[in-house]
């Protein structure tokens, strides 16, 4: 792309050369006194000509590379739109469509920013400040998206390129560039593990291709450094090595070879001497560190549908119809399976209708801002990385669904929705996720909910609004249960014991969404006003189960 750019350049340069000298020369004698004169213009005529041509050459060759992007971009358009909402629930079509639009529409605008295309600039320019339009960041978030999958659904590195999700192909595949982009990403956000992986599949796409989209030289540097990284330097130098076969005087190159060189001589060093390194671990965070470690694994486990409860527990739980003593109920029962006890969780069937579900996603739609948390220890809002998603929230004055919505969560529950959050309602986007966290507030947070003054969350409501083709489970790492979304379905628990103690147990995740799009809303309903709806035990849970 460079090239085609400079010969432009070049070809333009030379054109003015020629003019110029041409006009010195007749400014220092008459040029038409002599033939011998006026060979040379011949001369200065054919260099003139030669370079006008090359200048058309590479303007034609430049209009070919951005008819070939349009042609390209066009054929992508038209298979998204032919369904929507499945495309961009794919996320290796989400991250190419990220893609396209940043790192790629910048190759096409470099491309177009000669004069000659100034108005289509111009509209372009325009449509960037005043339409949706991704940004580096979108880029990056997109890529990290792709990579937590990986980990979370421990996928193969060659079938993600090849737009496979767990067997099933979803989308095209990903070319060199593509996994060169998510290496290079991953490199970014110091991950060398994912930045070897994906710069490797780079590497081997980039040799079946017909046309070389990227340098091979750059894939063989991101890679030796992220081996380095990695503690593997023999093999660092050995990419080293090769990057300088194909470039003898890259300057990164020719200065990490000598570092890589001097490292390996210190290591080879080391073990002559039978040394060992006094790492001085701290046991109590070695043994928090496997803790956390140990509760990730699990996590990802029950992600994947590899875990779930002891028969013990899953043997006795049941489906049955619910009334609660409601006359209304009577008539028209809930739906409710048992999901596990203690703490007590309750999957209840058919409480959002279709039209209840579009009306929310539609009011909510406009107000969508990114997903926060509550900072522990100021009780301030923030974005997070371990939580990806978007969300809004909607008044029950706002519209008739809203508030049948809430009046069906007091049915269920049998508590009062008067101290109970306004619906939110929440979208989770590519590879989008919660990790585990708690929904009520710990004894240090002692900001939390501060400003509701209606107390703890005492129980959580969470309805689903779609269903997920792959991934996007609630689950439970504590006790190893698992709950999938299922479109007008919801799922209900307790935060706290009788006691008013928080249930360490209700510790739960939103599974990343492996293909699909993920639609949920939550009521939560705080302590307040539930004082004889549930009143409050004299007796403590076990110290084990305190916070």
């Amino acid at each position: 792309m460079v090239s085609y750019k400079m010969e432009i350049r070049y070809a333009a340069t030379f054109t003015v050369i020629f003019y110029l000298s041409l006009l010195f020369s007749s400014s220092r004698c008459d040029v038409f006194t002599a033939l011998t004169d006026l060979e040379e213009l011949l001369q200065t005529e054919d260099y003139l000509v030669t370079s006008l041509e090359n200048y058309v050459k590479a303007e034609e060759h430049r209009i070919d590379i951005l008819k070939r992007y349009a042609e390209l971009y066009r054929k992508h358009h038209a298979i998204a739109t032919e369904d929507v909402e499945s495309y961009v629930s794919n996320p290796i079509n989400a991250y190419v469509l990220v893609k396209k639009l940043s790192t790629d529409w910048q190759q096409v605008e470099a491309l177009m920013s000669a004069d000659v295309a100034a108005d289509y600039m111009s509209n372009i320019t325009y449509i960037k400040e005043n339409m949706k339009f991704p940004t580096p960041e979108d880029l990056n978030g997109a890529a990290m998206a792709l990579t937590r999958l990986q980990d979370t659904y421990q996928l193969d590195t060659s079938s993600l390129a090849r737009g496979e999700l767990n067997g099933v192909k979803y989308g095209a595949e990903l070319t060199a560039t593509d996994c060169f982009e998510l290496g290079r990403q991953s490199y970014n956000n110091g991950d060398y593990h994912h930045t070897l992986l994906w710069m490797r599949e780079a590497d081997l796409r980039l040799n079946q291709e017909s046309n070389d989209t990227i340098d091979r030289s750059e894939i063989l540097e991101y890679l030796a450094f992220s081996t380095y990284k990695e503690g593997n330097i023999p093999l660092a130098l050995d990419l080293t090595n090769k990057l300088l076969e194909i470039i003898p005087s890259h300057p990164r190159a020719l200065g990490n070879k000598v570092y890589y060189e001097d490292e390996l001589e210190k290591y080879n060093r080391f073990k002559r001497k039978g040394e060992q390194e006094d790492e001085n671990i701290d046991e109590a965070d070695y043994v928090e560190s496997m803790a956390s470690h140990n509760q990730h694994h699990i996590y990802e486990a029950l992600c994947r549908g590899e875990l779930s409860p002891p028969i013990e527990i899953t043997s006795q739980l049941k489906c049955v119809y619910v009334n609660h003593g409601n006359p209304f109920l009577l008539l028209a029962p809930f739906k409710v399976e048992e999901a596990y006890f203690n703490p007590n969780i309750y999957i209840f069937y058919d409480v959002m209708s279709d039209a209840e579900i579009e009306t929310v996603k539609r009011l909510a739609t406009p107000r969508f801002r990114r997903a926060t948390v509550q900072n522990s220890e100021t009780g301030e809002l923030e974005i997070a990385h371990y939580r990806i998603s978007k969300s809004a929230w909607l008044r029950d004055i706002e519209h008739k669904y809203i508030a049948d919505i809430s009046q069906r969560a007091s049915d269920m529950s049998m508590l009062s929705m008067e101290s109970a959050e306004e619906l939110q309602v929440v979208n989770y986007g590519i590879g989008g996720h919660y990790e585990p966290h708690f929904d009520f507030a710990r004894k240090d947070e002692k900001h939390a909910f501060k400003d509701l003054g209606s107390g703890n969350r005492i129980a959580t409501i969470l309805f689903y609004m779609s269903d997920v083709a792959q991934g996007g489970a609630t689950v439970f790492p504590n006790i190893l249960a698992s709950v999938w979304p299922k479109k007008g379905s919801a799922v209900f628990w307790y935060n706290l014991h009788d006691s008013g103690e928080g249930d360490i147990n209700t510790r739960h995740a939103a599974c990343p969404v492996l293909a699909g799009s993920k639609w949920v809303s939550n009521k939560w309903i705080h302590e307040r006003d539930q004082e004889f709806l549930r009143p409050c035990s004299l007796v403590r849970p076990p110290p084990e189960l305190t916070t």
